[in-house]
């Protein structure tokens, strides 16, 4: 037990760290499913990724896209927004320099008939 203890003391805090998607598997994962979750500065959402581009929800819409192993969404007139993607199962998390910037959970194909 100690030396349990003991690894996890002395293993260095980036190997707890969220490992990123590649492009492939972020496009494997999320494109044509939905997303619900939650962004730390926007709140809630739930959004389909459409394979040609758009973004649909309930009452509005954007588009993504797939800049090297990040994801970019632009809504409107604002400048895109790119994250780093970690997947595990159906979780998804969006990542920046910063740390954690939101949640989800991907849901199969497109529920909601946006």
């Amino acid at each position: 037990m100690l030396r349990l203890v003991l690894a996890i003391c002395l293993t260095p805090m980036s190997a707890f760290a969220q490992e990123a998607a590649s492009a492939s598997a972020i496009k494997a994962a999320i494109i044509g499913n939905t997303i619900n979750g939650n962004m730390s500065a926007s709140g809630g959402y739930a959004e389909f990724y459409a394979p040609n581009g758009q973004i649909k929800a309930a009452d509005y819409e954007g588009t993504w896209s797939l800049q090297g192993d990040k994801m970019c969404f632009a809504y409107g007139e604002d400048p895109p927004g790119c994250w780093a993607v970690s997947i595990a199962g159906s979780s998804v998390t969006w990542l920046s320099d910063g740390g954690v910037e939101g949640t989800g959970s991907i849901v199969a194909g497109n529920p909601n008939g946006w």
